[in-house]
């Protein structure tokens, strides 16, 4: 009995033994990593969105994951700037407004794109200037006015003016405070009688002297689209001004909100690959991807209302979808800015606001 014991013992820790070298060797084979790109957004209903007509659609045909990060527009630049400084990459993309995207400070930490634009340079696949050495243009989106109308049933604010009316329009307000203060800057103005072909190089002290009198007046001071959201749906405000693709999406809601686009401020919204990208192949091929399929633009834009960066997407739009994408029209003027004196004011802009915000 003892013998058939310790032979029992025997065999069971030769198996004990072989196992263990089994699982030494499993362990020291290389594996492949996951492939996995980390793109950084502002998140909420913008995040759904990529993530619906996009992201997951990407990780469905390439077996790419994307893993989404939240952060601020400024937040944003700040960390993929720091990160870059330190030398420590975590993200590989980040959301960024195409004028901030082509300034000199965010080129210095992020990718040249010039050679992976090269394809698309000639417009045949998307508009011409979606792909640029700063990046990838995945929208034009609007900042608009938008207004309860339930606080209005009588005459409608349609304009920049009208907001700064109170006594014809009264009620709680909004504006954004995110770093970025230029379109508060240039609705001062035009709200001052400054026509949109004058309204760059932007006056500067007459838009303040006009913001001082609508300051007392402003409930919220939104710094990110979520928040600009919920203050509707929490009738924190009446009247403000917000990004159209959160207007959109209020309004899928049933909140009950009308959007202005008179003098609303067309935008391209942008990513970028940052420099020293761990993940930089994956994040070309995610990039690619939009540039090449129609049907997510288009999926995009239904979703979120804006204008695609494609005719091909475009044409996929069901009408009741084109007719509230921002358009000119005769009873509407569309805003563009001028990108080159906004990236040489930048600084100058934000110590302004910051200092008279407060």
């Amino acid at each position: 009995m003892l013998i058939m014991y310790r032979c029992g013992m025997l065999r069971r820790s030769a198996l004990v033994a072989t196992a263990m070298i089994g699982s030494m060797l499993l362990g020291a084979l290389p594996t492949k990593a996951e492939e996995r790109v980390v793109v950084a957004t502002a998140g909420g209903s913008f995040e759904r969105a990529l993530r619906t007509a996009w992201f997951d659609p990407f990780t469905k045909a390439t077996g790419i994951k994307v893993i989404s990060v939240v952060a601020t527009d400024a937040e944003q630049r700040t960390r993929a700037s720091a990160m870059v400084r330190a030398g420590r990459v975590e993200w590989d993309v980040f959301n960024n407004h195409e004028i901030l995207a082509a300034s000199s400070g965010n080129r210095a930490v992020t990718e040249d794109l010039t050679e992976f634009c090269k394809p698309y340079a000639d417009g045949s696949k998307v508009e011409a200037g979606t792909c640029s050495a700063a990046g990838l243009r995945i929208s034009r989106n609007a900042t608009t006015m938008v207004f309860n109308k339930e606080a209005f049933p009588g005459a409608k604010p349609s304009s920049w003016a009208d907001f700064w009316n109170v006594e014809k329009f009264p009620g709680r307000r909004a504006l954004p405070s995110f770093g970025d203060p230029w379109r508060v800057l240039a609705a001062a103005l035009l709200a001052d009688g400054v026509s949109p072909a004058n309204l760059f190089p932007l006056d500067i002290d007459r838009a303040f002297k006009k913001l001082d009198t609508i300051k007392k007046h402003i409930d919220l001071w939104w710094r990110t689209g979520d928040q600009s959201q919920q203050g509707f749906r929490n009738r924190d405000y009446v009247l403000g001004m917000l990004f159209a693709v959160r207007a959109n999406t209020l309004r899928d809601e049933g909140q009950p909100i009308e959007v202005s686009f008179n003098q609303a401020f067309m935008i391209g919204d942008s990513l970028q690959v940052i420099k020293g990208s761990p993940n930089r192949e994956a994040a070309l091929k995610l990039l690619k991807f939009y540039m090449d399929n129609p049907d997510v633009q288009a999926r995009y834009s239904e979703i979120t209302g804006v204008v695609p960066p494609s005719n091909a997407a475009l044409a996929l739009l069901p009408p009741e979808i084109k007719a509230k994408l921002p358009a000119a029209s005769a009873n509407t003027v569309l805003v563009a800015p001028d990108a080159d004196w906004l990236n040489a004011n930048q600084a100058m802009l934000v110590e302004r606001w910051n200092a008279w915000v407060q």
